[in-house]
C-alpha cells in the first residue's frame, strides 16, 4: 500500500463486498495482506459498486447496513460511551481511523445541533455522503435504544431517485442541493444515554485507538502537510515547515524523498476547498481571500489551472 494516500479502514471496504456478494456485484481486489486501502482503491471499488447497481440509492442502502464494527476501533467506541454528545465528541477525534476520505465538524445553533460532513473525495461522492449519513443515522438510532431522531437531513445534490423514498428510508425530512451536508437533530438529544455504555471497555478502547491515530497521523508527512493546508489555507511553505519543526527547505527535501512538491500538495487541497466552497455558494471574492490569493482575479486563474474551468463554469456545472 502507497503510504502516501489516504486511506480507508479494511473493516469500511469489507461491508461493501459484503453488499457487492449479496448483489452478485464483482469489484477490484486490494491487497490481502493490507489493514487499510488506499483511498485510490476505494474510488475504484465505489465506481464499479454503483455502475453495477441497479439501485440509485444504494449507497444509502448500504449505509443504512453498516454495523458498528465496520467502523473499526471508532465504532466500538461510539457503543461505549455515556451519552449521545460524548459520542459525537468521539467521532470528531476519532474518525480518520474509520477513513481519511472527509472531515467532521458540530455546530450548535440554539436548540438544534447539526453533525456536518465535508467530503474529500472526487469519484460516487453524492453516494459515499449518503452511505456516511445514512450509516451515522442508523448507528446514533441503535445506539439509543432508538430515542434519537433527526429533524432533517441535508445534502448539497440533488436526489438521486424519488425524494420520497429518502424520506422513507431516512424517517425524516431531506433537503436537496443545501450548501452542506449534514444530520440536524435537537439539541437535548446530547443527553441521551447509551445503551451500551461501559467505561471500563471505554478507558480500554482510548489507549487502543489514540495508538492507532497516532500511527496513522506520523505513518506520513504528505499527509501531515495536506491536514495543515485544510486547516490553514493561507499558510506557504515556511510556515508549514515552522509548525513541524522543520527549515523550509528540509521540508521540500523531504517530500522530493516521497516523489512530491509542497506545491502539488497545496494546489490539491486548496482546489478540494475551493470546489466545496463553490458548491455552497461562497462568493468568488470571499473565496479567494480565505484561500490567501491576492485578489479574484488571481484565484480564477488558479482555479482554471487545476481544473480547466473557470470557478463560474465549475458552479454552473454543479
Amino acid at each position: 500500500m502507497d503510504s502516501r494516500s489516504p486511506t480507508v479502514t479494511l473493516r469500511f471496504s469489507q461491508a461493501i463486498r459484503q453488499a457487492a456478494t449479496r448483489l452478485g456485484i464483482a469489484l477490484p481486489l486490494a491487497q490481502n495482506d493490507a489493514e487499510r486501502v488506499t483511498l485510490k482503491t476505494q474510488d475504484a471499488i465505489w465506481e464499479a459498486f454503483c455502475s453495477a447497481a441497479t439501485d440509485p440509492l444504494i449507497g444509502l442502502q448500504l449505509g443504512l447496513e453498516l454495523q458498528a464494527g465496520h467502523l473499526d476501533m471508532t465504532g466500538l467506541l461510539l457503543m461505549s460511551c455515556e451519552t449521545y454528545g460524548e459520542s459525537l465528541d468521539t467521532l470528531l477525534e476519532y474518525y480518520p481511523i474509520v477513513g481519511e476520505g472527509g472531515d467532521f465538524t458540530l455546530q450548535h445553533q440554539g436548540e438544534e445541533v447539526c453533525l456536518s460532513y465535508q467530503a474529500h473525495f472526487q469519484v460516487r461522492v453524492a453516494e459515499r455522503v449518503e452511505t456516511v449519513l445514512a450509516a451515522l443515522l442508523n448507528l446514533s438510532d441503535w445506539n439509543s435504544g432508538g430515542s434519537f431522531y433527526a429533524s432533517r437531513v441535508e445534502l448539497t445534490h440533488a436526489p438521486l431517485a424519488d425524494p420520497a423514498r429518502y424520506k422513507q428510508l431516512l424517517n425524516c425530512e431531506v433537503v436537496f442541493n443545501s450548501d452542506s451536508n449534514r444530520i440536524c437533530f435537537p439539541a437535548k438529544h446530547l443527553s441521551l444515554p447509551l445503551i451500551q455504555a461501559n467505561a471500563a471497555v471505554r478507558a480500554q478502547l482510548l489507549r487502543l485507538a489514540d495508538e492507532q491515530l497516532s500511527q496513522l497521523a506520523d505513518s506520513s508527512l504528505p499527509r501531515q502537510v495536506a491536514s495543515l493546508i485544510r486547516q490553514q489555507p493561507r499558510w506557504g511553505k515556511e510556515k508549514v515547515a515552522e509548525y513541524l519543526g522543520m527549515s523550509g527547505r528540509h521540508l521540500i527535501r523531504l517530500l522530493a524523498d516521497e516523489r512530491l512538491s509542497f506545491k502539488q500538495i497545496r494546489d490539491h487541497e486548496l482546489l478540494l476547498l475551493a470546489q466545496h466552497a463553490l458548491q455552497a455558494q461562497t462568493r468568488i471574492g470571499d473565496i479567494a481571500e480565505q484561500l490567501g490569493f491576492s485578489d479574484e482575479s488571481a484565484f480564477s486563474k488558479a482555479f482554471r489551472r487545476w481544473s480547466g474551468m473557470s470557478p463560474g463554469q465549475y458552479r454552473e456545472q454543479q
